[in-house]
């Protein structure tokens, strides 16, 4: 390669799994990004690299470079090539942009240290992420309710642009049951010849900011109903799992995909009461089955789940029953499922990288790439609300 050649790095920080919102946006993106990798280098003399912990390195392949992610980078990052472009994938990176790069650019998930944290967390967060945009030229926002908060809370005078998340579809993966339960839909092996029994599902790291103490309480409450609740094998989820004893609630924690597409195929709904979320992810996951979903109207919950969804404004058990009785009622009614399925294929991720990638073009000045528009984008003279 000649010194001509323009160095595109794309970070994904101390990220170590896979497994959560983060983890799946650096994995599809990513994944795209490497696929398009060699037309680039021919067309346009880009070398793509990915800048991540050792355990990942080769995890898009051959076609890209790998670069290791190291404490010192906090403190002062220096590469030996010139950086026409380094995009950071999350606003959680704690590494510095190498010295010199041309354009710096960082994704925004969300801002959810501002809900529900003791005042010195908050203070503390809003510290670190000020200092990001301090270091940072250009912001992309997963959704529209995330660019207001950055330019509501961080006095983010640059542009903001808006691309919307992609969500994959378990339609078509080969599914397992989860531990305890049968193929035949909702039949626990113990329940032989028992009538079938609905379960709500939910799905998350199950950390308080998730609201899954809600979802107890509503099965407390509601006995008669099953519900299931799955995510990683973290210390939130391990904590609540071993602080709920109720018999209608189980907890499967490190499914798979074959046990997620199970549980989002055969669920009679999804819950996610979330307090605080820059998209949402598991919600679109359950639409594309068509199920009923079940949000909070909170954050971005309500531009994510649009028209289709059904939402809980009293996290109450009576008044969230009420909800999700009002909702699964009306699931059976002709045409709905098919309109929750349409809903979840506007969140495409192979839409996404095109979006990204037209940004890369535009940043770095490619006149002869693909010039799609994201599909908002906010003006460079914004400010905050």
């Amino acid at each position: 390669m000649s010194v001509t050649d323009l160095h595109v790095g794309i970070s994904l920080g101390g990220i170590g799994g896979l497994q959560d919102g983060l983890g799946e946006f650096a994995l599809q993106i990513g994944t795209r990004i490497a696929r398009a990798a060699p037309a680039w280098r021919e067309r346009h003399r880009v070398q793509f690299h990915f800048h991540a912990r050792e355990k990942l390195f080769g995890l898009f392949g051959p076609d890209v470079a790998y670069l290791p992610v190291t404490r010192w980078q906090r403190v002062r990052h220096v590469q030996p090539q010139h950086f026409a472009l380094w995009h950071s994938l999350h606003q959680l990176n704690k590494t510095l942009p190498p010295a010199g790069a041309a354009v710096r650019a960082v994704t925004v998930h969300d801002l959810n240290y501002l809900y529900g944290r003791n005042a010195f967390s908050t203070w503390r967060h809003h510290r670190r992420t000020r200092a990001l945009l301090a270091r940072t030229d250009q912001i992309v926002a997963i959704s529209e309710y995330t660019a207001a908060d950055v330019r509501r809370h961080l006095g983010w005078q640059g542009p903001v642009t808006v691309v919307l998340n992609g969500a994959r579809s378990f339609v078509g993966t080969p599914q397992r049951p989860l531990a305890g339960w049968t193929d035949d839909a909702r039949l626990q092996p113990d329940g032989a010849g028992a009538p079938p029994r609905p379960f709500l599902l939910h799905l998350s790291r199950m950390s308080p900011s998730k609201n899954p103490a809600a979802i107890v309480g509503l099965a407390r409450a509601w006995p008669e109903m099953q519900f299931v609740l799955c995510g990683p094998p973290g210390d939130d989820s391990r904590a609540l799992r071993d602080a709920t004893q109720l018999p209608n609630v189980q907890f499967h924690l490190g499914i798979d995909d074959a046990q997620k597409a199970w549980a989002y195929a055969h669920c009679a709904g999804f819950l996610f009461p979330s307090l605080a979320e820059g998209f949402g992810l598991p919600p679109i996951e359950a639409m594309h089955f068509g199920k009923p979903v079940f949000l909070a109207r909170r954050t971005s919950l309500p531009e994510i789940g649009g028209e289709v969804a059904d939402y809980f404004d009293d996290f109450a058990p009576q008044a969230m029953r009420r909800v999700v009785e009002a909702g699964l009622a009306r699931a059976g009614e002709p045409g709905r499922a098919d309109a929750i399925r349409a809903h979840a294929a506007r969140f495409d991720w192979d839409r996404a990288a095109e979006d990204y990638l037209a940004l890369y073009a535009r940043w770095l000045g490619l006149t002869d790439a693909p010039q799609a528009v994201p599909r908002v984008l906010e003006p460079a003279t914004a400010r905050p609300g």
